[in-house]
């Protein structure tokens, strides 16, 4: 297994739908364990395969004890929403605001060998599975802000230095960057 190096805001791959999975063997595995050692080893509570420069509709996740991986996952979401929560990103770092999310989903879709997964999640993992979700849409959390908030993000990002800030991000890791849901300042780069 490998730790491997996230992308950050301005990478193409996070604005690319990602591909489906159709090759079973031990690439993927390989990309699936190196994933979740690269989620592990920066506290993430999600990692999507474009975030480390695959374009593969390939997620992996740890919330509350609750762990795993989705391939080519497929969300049936709740018609109502939970309470706003801040959420950061791996591939924004130092920012968070609230985000609007379903307060429940049903992700289904499949192992690394093939096997049929279907995972029903409410609060902080149905989250997860959301923003995953859009990383293999190309759509990144602050896509969904609204008003001030999107203002403000936008703002932040374009003021951010994301050079600098991934070369910390590398040789820090688990130090600095946290886990992806909670973390940051609120709408201030760090």
């Amino acid at each position: 297994m490998a730790i491997m190096s996230i992308r950050i805001i301005g990478d193409p791959v996070l604005r690319t739908v990602a591909d489906p999975v159709t090759e079973f063997g031990p690439e993927l595995a390989k990309l699936v364990a190196d994933m979740t050692e690269t989620m592990e080893d920066v506290e993430g509570a999600g990692l999507a395969a474009p975030q480390v420069g695959v374009s593969q509709r390939v997620f992996t996740y740890r919330i509350g004890g609750v762990e795993g991986h989705i391939i080519n996952p497929v969300l049936e979401n709740s018609e109502d929403f939970q309470p706003d929560e801040v959420e950061g990103c791996l591939s924004i770092p130092g920012l968070g605001f609230p985000v609007r999310r379903y307060r429940a989903t049903k992700a289904t879709g499949v192992d690394l060998n093939g096997n049929p997964v279907s995972v029903e999640a409410e609060g902080m993992l149905a989250r997860c599975f959301q923003h995953e979700t859009d990383h293999l849409d190309g759509v990144l959390y602050t896509d969904r802000l609204e008003g001030e908030d999107r203002k403000a993000a936008l703002r932040a990002i374009r003021n951010a230095n994301y050079h600098a800030i991934t070369e910390q991000t590398t040789s820090k890791r688990a130090n600095t960057v946290g886990s992806s849901f909670g973390g940051g300042s609120f709408g201030v780069p760090e």
